[in-house]
């Protein structure tokens, strides 16, 4: 986010007299600037200038050396401190004792010392102290001290930032003097906002919040002529959607630059104070042009640059390193900078827009300069940018679109400051390659925007709105002929004129009207059913999370889902991931929730269950998105067209649990998660769906049980469709993702169980007035007999009169066999209109017991 230094900022816009920061971020938030935060120095006096009367180097035990110095600082010397000697009138003048560690200044030098009283960015409160054997009554400062820069290796002598002796008294006040007491506003850009990248933009906006005069920094004499200079080619041979990846050039020389000239320390003030460091002349330069005009630019050393230079799509298998000497491997889409050394366009030199190459940086012996300003495709920017995770300031802004009018203007400014602190002189001639598509014109009706926004604009409202933000309008009669401004590319159609109509307006005039609710309408049935699960689910001790819906390929690897997986092959891919790292959508809940896990995790949680109701996603339903739309509005077919191209959303419910779902306490053992309290979560969903599902277990690979234990999972069935899973996570997984080992979890869809239940009604069962029987049974079956198909034939096999049937046992051993079980079943009988005789409830024994043995071979133990 952009950080705007407010005296920078007043010199393209007179700020309102009187105006507080917080009055300046309350403006231009009313224009849709919104404010990110409010930064001052942290610095609070007295801090001062200081000049070294003497230093003297002392060697501690410690192996320590430090300085023992005397500093003048004027009127806040103190002739009868603490660390004075009897004779120092004659060893030292009026002036205060500093201990120093640092050893980069000498006597004579001009330093920034913090008295006792003041405090520094932490806070850190300055008093006097002693140590080393000597009272140390202030503190001579480092950059990062002061909060500008990262220097914490030695001291700050003024002299070597650029001021000049002469203007230096000992006491002056040094926040003054280091720019310290600037405040910056940090403002909040969306991306349809690029030009608010920079100091002409905000100024701009905060003109248009306001009232106040604006002064374009940009408007500025080009001298010289456009003509044949260094020679540039723009070859994109491979454009990326037909546009061209760069439709501006200008190339321009500076010969006879003094590369050991420095920055002002006015200019590195406001680089430090808008997030950037200072680093030399030619580059602070190009920085400090970019921040206030918003167009990145580029300085070469020319000695190192082969004309002619040629901008081009990168071939397969080339690289660069950049100017953080990384070496990087280029995409075809990516566009590049090169020269002609080895070759024509042979050699890169820079990804374009992004960052420059280190064969042809400037460095402290480059005198002869040649500057670039082009205009690059934003969106090729962006993808080259997210691709090698090389965000930079200037892939920022051309990703959200550069003023295409800006680049020669912009040259031109960079270069008087470079010849006003470092001399040279400009080459007359200069490049400038200009292939910038007509801008189209716009037309609307006058009376559009209050349609839109349901406020009675006048005419003269929209024009002078319109025209405010640097729109060209014409008006035939109840038509207005609009055409953008250079550095508005975001306005493309008559919806964005009615916003910039609505904002300049004001948005505080717009009506707040309610609307009614039409009567006779509550939930939906889906709706009643989603809220019963969420519920059901939460009264059972899982918490609800929203996790994002981005995945990584590799987390499809982590659940071990097989090359041929069906949400291998239907996953969906993001055109435009918000992070390159997460380009797919996920094709199951569990994929993204083991996230919220996670977290918990590292904060320190032991005992984690959590679930989540959404969407996933798979590709099995995307068509042809419709082009067109039918009248004014969006008809009922048009609706239908884009549900069609809109990828399977299916909503799903999935939960995990790791840890132990009861504590430890005086009263018992700790109870973990087991996988069967994921089945329990499992039948809560099923009965606050009101259906009745099938279980099985794995089905021997007839189906991808991934990603749990082939042996400690449940499947779930709908008349015939799978439609969860729930069980333990497969150890491999768990190891993948960093879970701890037995995590159990569950993932059902909730859309077949909701459409089943539509329209089934509910009826609670009747409380019998007659006695219950009770039969317990052990049968010995074949060890993969699942125990839920051996309770429905039980359940079958009562005719109706087995109210219930439940497993209370499991028993393998060697008194029952090598290959068998024992199931323990009691059941539970009761006829509704009398109670059951000893005879009856024999026959049903009977019953259960030859239809267990008919069905599995199960014998009665």
């Amino acid at each position: 986010m952009p950080k705007i230094p407010l005296t920078w900022l007043a010199e393209s816009v007179d700020l309102v007299p009187g105006s507080t920061p917080e009055d300046v971020v309350t403006a231009l938030a009313r224009i849709g600037l919104e404010e990110e935060g409010i930064h001052g120095s942290g610095v609070k006096g007295p801090l001062v200038v200081g000049r070294v009367m003497s230093l003297v180097k002392e060697e501690q035990s410690n192996g320590k050396t430090i300085n023992y110095c005397r500093v003048d600082v004027g009127e806040h010397n103190d002739p009868a401190g603490p660390g004075r000697k009897p004779d120092n009138k004659v060893e030292y003048p009026s002036s205060r004792g500093i201990v120093c560690g640092a050893h980069n200044f000498v006597e004579g030098d001009w330093v920034v010392v913090v008295l006792p009283g003041a405090e520094l960015p932490g806070p850190f409160p300055i008093s006097g102290r002693k140590t080393y054997g000597h009272w140390s009554d202030g503190m001579i400062c480092s950059a990062r001290e002061l909060g500008l820069g990262d220097d914490h290796t030695g001291i700050i002598v003024l002299t070597d930032m650029g001021f000049d002796a002469a203007d230096l008294t000992p006491g002056q006040d040094a926040i003054a003097l280091l720019g310290l007491d600037e405040s910056t506003i940090e403002i909040n850009v969306t991306p349809d906002r690029g030009y608010s990248f920079s100091i002409r933009g905000v100024a701009r906006e905060y003109a248009h919040a306001t009232g106040q005069a604006f002064t374009d920094p940009a408007a500025l004499p080009v001298s010289g002529a456009a003509g044949a200079g260094f020679e540039v080619l723009i070859e994109d041979a491979a454009p990326v959607r037909g546009t061209v990846g760069c439709d501006r050039f200008v190339a321009r020389i500076l010969r006879g630059f003094d590369p050991t000239a420095a920055p002002p320390a006015w200019m590195r003030q406001r680089l430090e104070a808008a997030g950037m460091r200072s680093i030399s002349l030619a580059v602070d330069v190009t920085n400090y042009v970019m921040l206030e005009l918003g167009q990145p630019l580029h300085a070469y050393d020319l000695a190192k640059v082969t004309a002619p230079i040629v901008v081009r799509r990168a071939s397969s298998g080339e690289s660069i390193v950049t100017l953080d000497d990384a070496e990087r491997a280029l995409h075809v889409e990516d566009l590049l900078i090169t020269d002609s050394e080895g070759g024509h366009g042979a050699r890169p030199i820079g990804m374009a827009g992004v960052m420059g190459g280190a064969s042809t940086e400037v460095s402290e012996t480059t005198t002869d300069i040649l500057l670039e300003a082009a205009h690059f495709d934003p969106i090729t920017i962006a993808r080259t940018a997210r691709r090698h995770k090389l965000g930079s300031e200037a892939s920022r802004r051309f990703e959200r679109a550069v003023d295409t009018a800006l680049p020669p203007v912009a040259v031109q400014r960079a270069l008087n400051l470079l010849v006003e602190f470092g001399g040279g002189v400009v080459e007359d001639v200069y490049t400038d390659v200009d292939d910038v598509p007509t801008i189209a014109e716009i037309e609307m009706d006058w009376d559009y925007p209050a349609r839109i926004v349901g406020v009675p604009y006048t005419a003269e409202q929209v024009i002078d709105s319109l025209t405010e933000v640097g729109c060209a309008v014409e008006r035939d009669g109840e038509v207005l002929i609009v055409t953008r401004p250079t550095w508005r590319a975001d306005l493309e159609g008559r919806i964005n004129l009615v916003e910039e109509v609505a904002r300049l307006q004001g948005y505080e005039g717009l009506p707040s009207v309610l609307p009614i609710a039409p009567p006779g309408r509550g939930y939906t049935h889906s709706q009643l059913v989603r809220k019963s699960v969420a519920r059901s689910l939460a009264e059972a001790g899982l918490t609800q999370v929203l996790s994002y819906p981005f995945i990584s390929e590799k987390r499809l690897d982590d659940l071990l889902l097989p090359p041929d997986d069906a949400r291998r092959d239907l996953v969906v891919r993001l055109a435009n991931p918000l992070s390159a790292e997460l380009p797919l959508m996920r094709p199951g809940l569990l994929a993204s929730l083991v996230d919220a896990v996670k977290v918990n995790l590292g904060r320190g949680a032991q005992d984690v269950a959590v679930y989540e109701t959404g969407r996933a996603y798979l590709q099995s339903r995307i068509g042809k998105v419709p082009s067109t739309f039918s009248g004014e509005g969006i008809t009922p077919d048009d609706v239908e067209a884009l549900n069609e191209a809109l990828p399977g959303q299916i909503r799903r419910v999935a939960g995990i649990m790791t840890g132990n779902k009861v504590a430890a306490g005086w009263d018992g053992h700790a109870t973990p998660w087991k996988w069967t309290d994921a089945m329990a979560m499992a039948e809560r969903v099923e009965r606050a769906c009101g259906v009745v599902l099938e279980i099985t277990p794995d089905a021997h690979g007839a189906i991808t049980t991934a990603p749990f234990h082939p042996g400690r999972v449940a499947v779930y069935w709908l008349e015939g469709e799978l439609v969860g899973l729930a069980g333990e996570l497969h150890p491999k997984v768990c190891e993948n993702l960093g879970l701890p080992a037995r995590t159990v979890a569950f993932e059902m869809r909730l859309d077949p169980m909701i459409d089943e239940s539509e329209g089934v009604l509910v009826t609670a069962s009747p409380v019998s007035g007659q006695v219950l029987a009770k039969e317990d049974f052990a049968f010995v079956v074949a060890s993969d007999v699942p125990a839920g198909a051996l309770v429905d034939v039980v359940l079958a096999a009562g005719d109706g009169l087995v109210e219930d049937a439940r497993v209370f046992d499991v028993y393998t051993g060697e008194q029952i066999g090598e290959g068998k079980k024992s199931l323990a079943i009691n059941v539970k009988m009761r006829d509704a209109d009398h109670t059951l005789s000893a005879d009856e409830v024999l026959e049903v024994r009977n019953a259960i017991i030859a239809a267990a043995s008919e069905k599995f071979g199960a014998v009665l133990r």
